[in-house]
């Protein structure tokens, strides 16, 4: 007589941490590409702290929260209410996920019509109810930038010089609003992070030798027509990309590790603004894809740099 076969069922692995919305110039798609630019430090062991002044989606500390022994992040935004979502996310998930539950049971059994006028009352309460601390809680706020994410056109967030948020609505058949195991996972890696309404300037107090920094700033636009750097009512321009290499080169001679990364000028023309701007570090062009344009024929493959202080 045989024995019977014990059968053991594996143990559902936790859900890693990801990014929770969609946002233009996001680096999901990037993440094999900037994981084979690590820095030796951080693949050693040597890094414990993480840097991301321009966070947005959060797609790369998600990342790295998931897969290395970061003991402390520091993330920076001037969009106050991408901060605020983070803060309330780390601090209150349970009090988001029964808002965002609340708007979706109200949403989506509402014809194509009714939900138009759901999404634009949101966007009205959402553009008159603006809150002076952004550092703070906020979980219906936070559960509406994240369902004005989902269901606006093209999962944009883009603001006008006012701050108010303009994007459309977008007509999706079955938007996704609530997500919560993708939230708690999330919030579980933001436990090890310090989220701040802050320039970037701020790294300059706290970049040191044991220091992983990465730079995704508001591209410089790369034609006439790619001028999509409204994250917030401040302008990205030329004089800032300045200044953000004068922070990078200071912040070198620290002993940091730094990765950078933008567009790339010489796409369609001969710009070697990068190139003179970070001349003396490791410049690297990528392919990478371009998903923001209204029209479909427009997206597509175009050219990234990356540029990194060490080897």
């Amino acid at each position: 007589m045989h024995a019977a076969k014990i059968y053991t069922v594996p143990q559902q692995l936790p859900l890693q941490a990801a990014p929770i919305l969609k946002w233009a110039g996001g680096k999901t798609q990037l993440l094999p590409i900037l994981e084979q630019n690590f820095p030796e430090a951080l693949l050693s062991g040597q890094v414990d702290t993480y840097i991301e002044p321009f966070v947005g989606g959060a797609a790369l500390f998600f990342h790295l929260a998931s897969h290395y022994d970061i003991k402390k992040a520091y993330l920076f935004d001037i969009n106050p209410e991408l901060i605020l979502l983070y803060n309330t996310l780390k601090l209150h998930p349970d009090a988001l996920i029964r808002h965002l539950d609340s708007i979706e049971k109200q949403f989506l059994p509402l014809d194509d019509s009714k939900r138009r006028d759901f999404f634009e009352a949101v966007r009205n309460h959402y553009n008159t109810t603006r809150q002076e601390n952004s550092e703070t809680a906020h979980p219906l706020r936070a559960a509406q930038t994240i369902f004005l994410n989902r269901t606006c056109f093209n999962g944009l967030f883009r603001v006008n010089s006012r701050g108010g948020f303009n994007v459309p609505f977008g007509r999706y058949t079955n938007p996704r609003i609530l997500f919560e195991d993708k939230l708690r996972a999330a919030s579980a890696a933001l436990q090890i992070a310090d989220i701040r309404l802050a320039d970037f300037s701020l790294v300059g107090d706290i970049a040191n030798r044991n220091t992983f920094i990465y730079y995704d700033p508001p591209y410089r636009p790369i034609s006439q027509t790619a001028q999509f750097t409204a994250y917030s009512k401040e302008a990205f321009d030329d004089k800032e990309q300045r200044r953000l290499s004068t922070l990078y080169r200071a912040i070198h001679a620290r002993g940091a590790s730094q990765l950078l990364s933008n567009s790339d000028p010489t796409n369609y023309i001969n710009d070697p603004f990068f190139d003179v701007l970070y001349e003396g570090f490791s410049i690297l062009r990528v392919d990478a894809s371009r998903r923001i344009n209204s029209k479909a024929t427009s997206r597509g493959v175009v050219r990234e740099i990356l540029i990194k202080n060490y080897a």
